[in-house]
């Protein structure tokens, strides 16, 4: 089966035809590079001719073309010598370098190299006189010259391509870590605008549920208050997170965070809306994104008993014990009891993954007749370190 060569660059057919043209016209004129030769000059037409053919493989089989540029240029030196032979076998020599393989372009040089010493080493041996150097560094000239000139430029490519390898790959690095945050941040906010809202959303709907259900003025008065209250509170809310996500100058003022000290108007708002809740808080002073975990743990907490907890007392805990918090969430619980009012399911994923976000652990099930939101916030620095990043800052997460 005959092995079809691959089609040649439109440069290389122009410098072979160049080169083959410009050694036929010096050949023509009689100029050649030495006045005599083993063979006459006609003979130096072979070589010239091979080595024009092998500029055709100069790109697409590089170290063949230089392989037979080798035995050409070698019968070249038994005739006269034409210069635009001796010209394209450097060209030879330089491309088996450039576009060759790796190995070949580590290799030919240093063996380029080696063969002009022997040349010059040899020839000052049989000729003992220093013209002998002159014949290797023209060996060098032809050879070496070209050889190490491809190897410069090689690594100059390698060298560019490897940075715009480098920086391409900084690019996508760059868009995975942007997509990361965005990402990041669009959990950051379902889950404050789920605690924010879902707590008055829920006691909007078990109120508005008992006033329908009752033919009763003063208990639809009541419920219509509560109504009011959590729908000011909830809009109030929503207006706050909603400015934070269109501020983009900076300009209006930083919103409080939620803290510990918020607990008693947390707790009394859960009493308005029908929650018999006790609060044991001893904690002291915890850095600031374990608080506002905390406060959105025990938040969530009391939406939750809000909807599903059986009637009975509310108990809610927080403790700092062997630097961590422990918070303690449990209401009264009866299995088969559907909820008072609908719910996303969001809820007890957010407060595992706040607990995560700070290396702590949170879990939730029933224990007995009672429910128990049961976490455990590590106050370690390394951890804080953590939350900063994914979590807002104090001036920017609305109350």
């Amino acid at each position: 089966m005959a092995v079809r060569l691959p089609r040649p660059h439109r440069f290389d057919v122009f410098l072979a035809a160049g080169g083959l043209a410009g050694g036929i016209v010096l050949w023509a004129l009689g100029l050649h590079t030495s006045g005599s030769g083993v063979l006459g000059a006609d003979w130096g037409l072979i070589p010239l001719t091979v080595t024009a053919g092998l500029e055709l493989l100069r790109r697409t089989r590089p170290q063949l073309a230089l392989i037979l540029g080798t035995f050409a240029i070698t019968f070249d030196m038994f005739t006269p010598g034409n210069v635009a032979t001796i010209l394209m076998f450097t060209d030879l020599a330089y491309t088996a370098v450039l576009y060759g393989s790796l190995a070949a372009a580590r290799r030919i040089p240093v063996t380029t190299g080696l063969v002009s010493l022997g040349v010059t080493l040899g020839f000052l041996v049989w000729w003992r006189e220093p013209q002998a150097i002159l014949v290797g560094l023209g060996c060098a000239v032809v050879s070496f010259g070209p050889a190490a000139t491809g190897a410069l430029v090689r690594n100059h490519h390698e060298a560019a391509e490897t940075a715009r390898l480098r920086a391409e790959q900084t690019a996508l690095l760059a868009e995975l870590d942007r997509t990361q945050a965005v990402t990041a941040e669009r959990a950051r906010m379902a889950r404050e605008l789920h605690d924010m809202v879902a707590g008055h959303l829920s006691a909007i709907a078990i109120h508005s549920t008992a006033a329908l259900s009752l033919d009763d003025p003063d208990t639809s008065r009541a419920s219509l208050t509560v109504i009011r209250e959590n729908s000011v509170a909830g809009l109030t809310e929503m207006r706050r997170l909603i400015g934070i996500l269109r501020d983009s100058g900076g300009e209006s003022g930083p919103m409080p965070t939620p803290t510990l000290d918020g607990l008693g108007a947390l707790i009394a708002g859960a009493r308005a809306n029908g929650l018999d809740i006790t609060l044991d808080a001893g904690q002291g002073s915890v850095p600031a994104p374990v608080e506002l975990a905390a406060y959105r743990i025990v938040q969530e907490s009391l939406t939750n008993a809000l909807k599903h907890a059986a009637p009975g007392p509310v108990l809610v805990l927080l403790r700092r014990a062997d630097d961590a918090l422990r918070i303690e969430v449990s209401s009264p619980y009866r299995p088969g009891d559907g909820p008072r009012a609908p719910g996303s399911g969001a809820g007890l994923p957010g407060m595992r993954e706040r607990a995560a976000l700070l290396g702590g652990t949170l879990t939730a099930g029933p224990g007995g007749d009672r429910w128990t939101v049961h976490a455990l916030l590590p106050l370690a620095e390394h951890t804080l370190a953590r939350a900063a990043r994914t979590e807002v800052s104090d001036e920017e997460v609305p109350a």
